[in-house]
């Protein structure tokens, strides 16, 4: 049995391939028993062949500064490169605005002799004599040399040197072999503050399935020990699959242009869907810090069922990004809960039935829920515009800030909280129909256990004008990308091998920018980076000669099976609002002025009617 699962903030999904659903509350002190118990609660006998997992274990890490102490080895004169960073501040117009604190004291970035040119040829050697002792407080070490994106000899000299005096070492070269010296060593230091953390959690799922496989911020699952090693790779590791799924669904519903709508209970994530397939990006940022590895264009905002609501000391109603989390939860969850959450508002407003009974839960106690509003002072109406005011603006970031006209659109609406909102989203931004998923509520299970395994390889071009020599350095990539997933897939158990496996299919494409520009678009070939760059921007530059910084080959073995392979849940009804339709993992709230209909693929559609 092929298994996925997914830990989210508030409940562990898990979902299997017959169909079988089991949704438990997350446990933040051990996230491994949640997924243990999420295991055991959707039955069959034994353990799974595989287990896909998405995990917000270095997530969660990162935001609360709960990673290992780490060392920084780079260059001489470069140690203060991951605190000076961009001239580009996270708040324009703040004049007290901070940014967060460095990884790495300045006490523990370490300077080595030697030197690359920007072409990668070495102008002096490295001097791995300089390398002191390193505190015995330290537990991971990042090293991140000057242009090791073009030759990695010195970086393996001081990394050898390190571990054979014991130490854990990131290097830049295996982590983010890509130009830019900032993000590359904020990239690589991200990567040793988490390795120890998520090392140990995907350690201990060992003996959980037959194989644990990982999804990666970019959408494809990798095995464990490989996901343990680059763990920056998993900071979007659930939504991802969410993602994926949503795509798959809106394809099939007729609506190959969409965005997603993942609401959960501690934040919303939101991506943009074009051609049947999600937007990448190649860099996000995570807790204030750069993270330049490939990754679905996904945009978070802290506002989810949990999200608690105030008055701040100006007078205004907030509603997050502060969570009430799996523990204690929303008040009316009776689990000691006090603050009022957005779950709290909808159940006081009728959007879930008062006799609804959660996952784990039990009934839901609408009177705490009243008596937790009350307490604070806050309406009910109140919170959950607030909190779809936040959202309508995530929203619109992946759409109208990117070109795209959200008319033209159809909302994905999954996660137990995202259905609750979606038609008044869907009516702020004037998007025609919102699409339901089937088991919507745990959708990004879904996702994860349909995701394809997949490699990616990327290296820098470091003469950027000169494309001579492009056309064979794909193909060496390509080659290279799909000897590293064979090499993957051979490790893997008889579940992922086989008989008659899926064919590996390889794409490349090239990071190219006009010259004189400091940001680029990924496109299959440099003749196509005109027309994209004229898509995406309104304009192109015919008499600009165009660079490539940058190549990359993706390799991908296909999952045994589609989101639309999954035995279909029982039929859905046709409904006019305003009313609400309950779920086993998910609340649907129709308003006035809106009908759901059922859909293909046992979607419920959801559109405006006429007046």
């Amino acid at each position: 049995m092929r298994v996925g699962a997914d830990t989210g903030g508030t409940f562990t999904d898990v979902v299997a391939a017959d169909g079988t659903v089991a949704k438990v509350p997350s446990t933040p002190d051990d996230p491994g028993r949640a997924v243990r118990a999420g295991l055991a609660s959707a039955g069959g006998e034994g353990r799974p062949e595989v287990l896909a997992h998405g995990t917000t274990v270095a997530t969660n890490a990162l935001l609360e500064r709960r990673g290992a102490a780490v060392a920084l080895v780079t260059t001489r004169g470069f140690a203060d490169v991951i605190e000076i960073a961009r001239q580009d501040r996270p708040s324009l117009y703040d004049a007290g605005v901070d940014r967060p604190e460095p990884l790495v004291p300045r006490h523990w970035r370490h300077e080595v002799g030697g030197r690359l040119g920007a072409d990668g040829a070495e102008l002096e050697p490295v001097d791995i004599d300089e390398l002191p002792v390193l505190d015995a407080a330290v537990g991971s070490v990042a090293v991140c040399l000057l242009h090791a994106d073009l030759d990695a000899a010195h970086e393996r000299a001081v990394a050898e040197r390190l571990r054979q005096r014991g130490h854990d070492v990131s290097c830049s070269h295996e982590v983010s072999p890509e130009f830019r010296e900032y993000e590359r060593t904020s990239t690589t230091v991200v990567n040793a503050y988490l390795r120890p953390v998520c090392r140990s959690y995907l350690q201990g799922l060992d003996g959980a399935a037959g194989e644990v496989l990982v999804l990666t911020s970019a959408g494809g699952l990798v095995p464990a020990g490989q996901a343990a090693e680059v763990p920056a790779s998993l900071l979007l590791s659930g939504p991802a699959g969410g993602v994926r799924a949503a795509a798959a669904v809106a394809a099939a519903c007729g609506w190959p242009d969409a965005v997603s709508f993942d609401m959960g209970g501690t934040s919303t994530d939101v991506c943009l869907i074009q051609g049947g397939a999600p937007q990448p990006s190649p860099q996000r940022e995570a807790a204030g810090f750069p993270v330049r590895l490939p990754s679905l264009d996904i945009h978070t905002v802290g506002a989810g069922g949990g999200s608690i609501a105030r008055v701040d000391a100006g007078g205004a109603l907030v509603v997050g990004p502060r969570s009430a989390g799996a523990v204690p939860g929303p008040a009316c969850y009776g689990r000691g809960g006090e603050e009022p959450t957005v779950t709290d508002a909808d159940l006081v407003l009728g959007r879930i039935p008062a006799g609804a009974a959660f996952p784990g839960l039990g009934g839901l106690d609408v009177d705490a829920a009243r008596a937790a509003l009350d307490r604070a002072r806050v309406d009910a109406g109140g919170v959950v515009a607030v909190v779809d005011a936040g959202m309508e603006q995530a929203l619109r970031q992946v759409s109208v800030a990117r070109g795209v006209d959200p008319r033209e659109l159809a909302l994905v609406a999954f996660g137990g909280a995202g259905p609750l909102h979606a038609c008044a989203l869907a009516e702020a931004l004037g998007m025609p129909t919102v699409i339901v998923p089937p088991r919507a509520g745990v959708l990004s299970a879904v996702g994860l256990l349909c995701s394809p395994v997949q490699h990616d390889v990327v290296r820098s071009w470091s003469t950027p004008r000169d494309h001579a020599g492009l056309d064979a350095a794909l193909s060496e990539m390509a080659d290279q990308a799909r000897a590293e997933l064979s090499g993957q897939l051979a490790s893997l158990g008889a579940v992922e091998r086989p008989e008659t496996p899926p064919e590996v299919e390889v794409a490349t494409s090239l990071d190219c920018r006009y010259a004189g520009q400091s940001h680029e678009l990924t496109v299959p070939a440099v003749a196509g980076f005109a027309a994209e760059h004229r898509r995406r921007n309104g304009f192109d530059r015919p008499d600009a000669p165009i660079e490539v910084v940058a190549l990359r080959a993706r390799a991908t073995r296909p999952a045994p099976l589609e989101v639309t392979d999954l035995p279909a849940p029982p039929e859905r009804q046709a409904v006019v609002g305003p009313t609400v339709v309950s779920e086993p993992d998910c609340t649907v709230w129709v308003p006035r002025g809106w009908r759901a209909d059922p859909g293909p693929v046992g979607a419920l559609l959801l559109t405006r009617t006429s007046g």
